[in-house]
C-alpha cells in the first residue's frame, strides 16, 4: 500500500533543503549545497521516515480510542432507561 507521507512534494522537498542548508550554515558554520542536504534529507527519510510515520499513526489512532471512550460514556449519560 502507497502511503501518502512516502513521497514529498516538490515544493516541500526545495522547502527543507533549504532549511537544512540554512541550518547548516547557522549552527555548524558549514556551507553546504544543494545536493548535499539532499542527500541528508534522503537519509532521514530512508533512516526514521517510517518510525516518525507509524508514531504519527499510534498517536492518531490513540486519539480516536479516546474520544471515542468519551462519546461512548456521553451517550450512556443520555440513555432513558427507566
Amino acid at each position: 500500500m502507497q502511503r501518502k507521507g512516502d513521497k514529498l512534494s516538490v515544493e516541500k522537498r526545495d522547502s527543507i533543503i533549504k532549511d537544512i542548508i540554512y541550518f547548516f550554515e547557522k549552527e555548524h558554520d558549514m556551507k553546504m549545497g544543494v545536493l548535499a542536504a539532499g542527500e541528508i534529507l534522503n537519509f532521514f527519510l530512508q533512516t526514521a521516515g517510517t518510525e516518525v510515520y507509524n508514531k504519527g499513526i499510534l498517536d492518531a489512532k490513540k486519539a480516536v480510542e479516546s474520544r471515542m471512550d468519551e462519546l461512548r460514556y456521553d451517550l450512556d449519560d443520555l440513555l432513558d432507561i427507566p
